[in-house]
């Protein structure tokens, strides 16, 4: 089980949408996480994809923890397609990424 909730999940996958009027508020929301919160969150982006299988989310967290060296808020801000991986991510990993957002709306 995660620490980071599929809603963090999401709300970030929006933010990451919103870049240009958003991003301080993006590397805000990231930077308040916990470590493991933002493991698991570059885990998901991993899975999303294609880094890692779903199955393998353990490892991938494990690999982000283990290889951080760069603020996370950084390096997810930097990563192409950030959003759509994330999605991926939830998705593979049988969370329903769209329902996820709606109730966020």
């Amino acid at each position: 089980m995660m620490e980071i909730s599929p809603r963090k999940i999401a709300q970030v996958a929006m933010m990451g949408r919103e870049l240009g009027r958003a991003e301080g508020e993006l590397r805000a929301f990231i930077d308040r996480m916990s470590e493991d919160e933002q493991a698991e969150l570059v885990a998901v982006m991993w899975v999303g994809r294609e880094s890692f299988f779903a199955e393998d989310l353990p490892e991938a967290i494990a690999t982000a923890k283990s290889e951080a060296s760069t603020p996370c808020a950084d390096y997810l801000i930097g990563t192409p397609h950030l959003s759509d991986h994330l999605e991926n991510g939830l998705d593979a990993l049988g969370i329903s990424a769209e329902d996820v957002e709606n109730d966020l709306m």
